[in-house]
């Protein structure tokens, strides 16, 4: 395709609507250079203790207001100190002087504390679940809850005094979501929407007022001191699924397909088939994501985690020995205006990267090429690859931080979107990994995109800390024949770690994992919903496609609490030989898997290669509320299997 001609599509009116100021400056100009405010641009807030709380309320519950492909983003920045009084917390419907809002599409909330304790928010940072059937009785089912698409948002680094009432459009329903007991925060999401730093003071509700399906996120270096309820999928809607890592919760309540943990203080003890819980004591290894804070003298600085090992509980620390303090002068602050080539020049020169919020149309990948990088993305900046190119590309290098991105691929077919290592690269080294945090991936949804793979790890000793990689299933361009797209993630280097890895609707596999000593800590996919028939989604002699594949020369693997499902939606009756394939020699070890049919026809004959019975629509077996099958699977291989 003509490259002018495809930046020219690229640049249309989506582009212009993207570039459209946010109507709320972060500080006037006076203000900024008084304070040392960095220029975070117009689509980045900060608010202070002083900031009327009404102005508060209003701005966070407009930003709510953004539909699922918005093309606007928004960070907001809560300086050090105390926001709302707690006068109501016995008693929320008698509260007032809270802050109060509904956390909505591409926002991010974060506070600029030291310590998540340095910022504390009395009232709710919430998130509800879509009422497709506001005049609906919950009584008899008939609201019609879920939510499904919830993504796509999240709050870091700071503490949340529970004290939540319906706001907004919400408040006038008949039967409000957001209605909580005391002391409950509620944030009903799904992929895409992680807490991190979060400290709560109460108890954290997953699921919705009324009951509402979900298929949850993440939890990471946070800590809630009531309990976390994700709801009793068996009997209700309720989280099917949810990772937690090195937090410390009070207790929690819940169950349904498959909730993970690692290095949890306070997590169930593992029961799995017929339960939903596998539970690890530590985190092997793990490095929390890089964050902005302010100092006693409110300069910024940017703080990079070092790597750890075999881990439990939170940790908060952000002192030289833990990590690296980086003034935020080392950073380029970019805008969406601004070119890869600008970028490039800047990361050729040294700089770390702040991408602040915005659609980033990018002519040419973002080459990184100096060891212990950090881009550090605010408010799901989008990167849009554009000319059949990968959004970024790692060199052979370690220690790089990718953190907070939204990679979308273009109308031109990529071959991949971010790239990290060249093949047959060695690069890597376990004391500074190179880690990927909250980055997520679309091909298809709000345009037109293609891309065979969507990462491809070809360095060892790389971290991916919550990742989403989706093919979408609705939205502009999805359709079997329009974005195409083969595979999520595709693992060639050694000594990788995935923890929480979601990975959706590819037409292929969606993992392939290549490299030796690779670990996989919880695992969430759908196969795709819409191949047209079982000719047509066929792997050789195979029906269908593996989601989760260890190639047949690895010798060593490691993956535990994962979950595959089915929702062929076409009518054509498809199957998939088997959710997972991988050699059954002694070096591998497989363990508690789930293999499911949410509804719809076909489904799959196997667990792991030829071992598991089929889950298939034809055959409901499921204990899950209102999902048709579900199979597990303790170990692989079996006892007594094993070479």
């Amino acid at each position: 395709m003509n490259n002018k001609l495809t930046t020219r599509a690229l640049t249309g009116a989506w582009l212009l609507a993207a570039l459209v100021a946010n109507p709320v400056a972060a500080t006037t100009a006076e203000q900024k250079k008084k304070d040392s405010v960095p220029d975070f641009g117009p689509n980045v807030t900060i608010f202070k203790p002083s900031t009327p709380l009404a102005q508060i309320n209003q701005t966070l519950q407009r930003f709510s207001e953004e539909t699922e492909f918005s093309t606007n983003r928004h960070a907001v920045f809560f300086m050090p100190g105390t926001y709302g009084s707690d006068a109501g917390k016995d008693d929320p419907s008698t509260a007032t002087g809270i802050v109060n809002a509904e956390v909505g599409y591409y926002t991010a909330i974060y506070g600029l504390g030291r310590s998540p304790e340095e910022v504390r928010i009395n009232g709710a940072l919430h998130v509800e679940p879509v009422q497709y059937n506001p005049a609906g009785n919950p009584q008899d089912d008939n609201l019609e809850s879920n939510s499904l698409t919830q993504f796509w948002r999240s709050l870091t680094n700071l503490t949340i005094n529970p004290i939540q009432r319906p706001v907004g459009k919400d408040a006038e329903r008949p039967y409000p979501e957001g209605v909580a007991p005391p002391y409950t925060l509620r944030w009903a999401v799904s992929q895409a929407a992680p807490l991190r730093r979060v400290n709560v003071l109460g108890d954290l509700q997953l699921k919705g007022q009324y009951g509402a399906y979900a298929f949850g996120t993440y939890i990471a270096n946070s800590r809630v001191q009531g309990s976390v309820i994700s709801g009793d999928g068996k009997v209700q809607k309720a989280q099917a699924h949810w990772y937690t890592r090195n937090s410390s919760i009070g207790y929690w309540d819940g169950r349904a397909v498959n909730y993970m943990f690692s290095g949890v203080d306070g997590a169930p003890v593992t029961d799995f088939d017929p339960g939903s819980i596998t539970s690890l004591p530590t985190t092997p290894a793990s490095r929390e994501a890089p964050f902005i804070y302010v100092n006693e003298k409110n300069n910024f600085y940017v703080y990079v985690p070092h790597v750890k090992s075999h881990t439990s509980g939170f940790d908060w620390s952000v002192s030289s020995r833990d990590g690296r303090q980086l003034p935020i002068q080392t950073f380029y602050i970019a805008k969406p205006a601004d070119t890869a080539a600008t970028i490039n020049r800047q990361l050729r020169d040294g700089k770390n990267i702040i991408l602040t919020p915005g659609i980033y149309m990018l002519s040419e990948a973002l080459k990184v090429s100096r060891p212990d990088t950090v881009i550090l993305g605010l408010g799901f900046p989008s990167l849009v690859a554009g000319n059949g190119t990968a959004a970024i590309e790692v060199g052979n290098i370690t220690g790089v931080m990718l953190s907070g991105l939204l990679i979308e691929a273009g109308p031109s077919p990529s071959k991949v979107l971010l790239k990290i290592g060249e093949k047959g690269s060695y690069a890597g080294e376990p004391h500074d990994p190179t880690t990927v945090s909250d980055v997520f991936v679309r091909v298809g949804g709000p345009l037109l995109g293609q891309a065979k793979t969507s990462i491809e790890v070809n360095n060892n000793n790389v971290i991916l800390d919550h990742t989403w990689l989706w093919r979408a299933d609705h939205g502009t361009g999805a359709g079997w024949d329009s974005n195409k797209a083969d595979h999520g993630l595709v693992v060639n280097g050694d000594d990788v770690n995935a923890l929480g890895l979601f990975v959706e609707h590819y037409q292929k596999n969606q993992v392939i994992w290549n490299g030796e000593r690779g670990r996989t800590i919880f695992y969430q996919s759908e196969m795709p919903y819409d191949p047209p028939s079982q000719a047509a989604w066929k792997n050789g002699s195979k029906d269908g496609f593996a989601s989760y594949v260890v190639g047949k020369n690895v010798r060593s693997h490691e993956a535990a609490g994962l979950a595959i499902y089915t929702l062929f939606v076409m009518g054509q009756n498809v199957h998939a030989s088997s959710a997972i394939e991988a050699p059954a020699t002694r070096g591998i070890r497989l363990k508690s898997i789930s293999s499911s049919v949410i509804a719809g026809d076909g489904g799959i004959w196997h667990v792991v290669n030829d071992q598991g019975p089929a889950a298939l629509a034809s055959q409901p077996n499921s204990e899950v509320y209102r999902m048709t099958s579900v199979i597990r699977l303790r170990e692989f291989p079996l006892a007594g299997a094993r070479q």
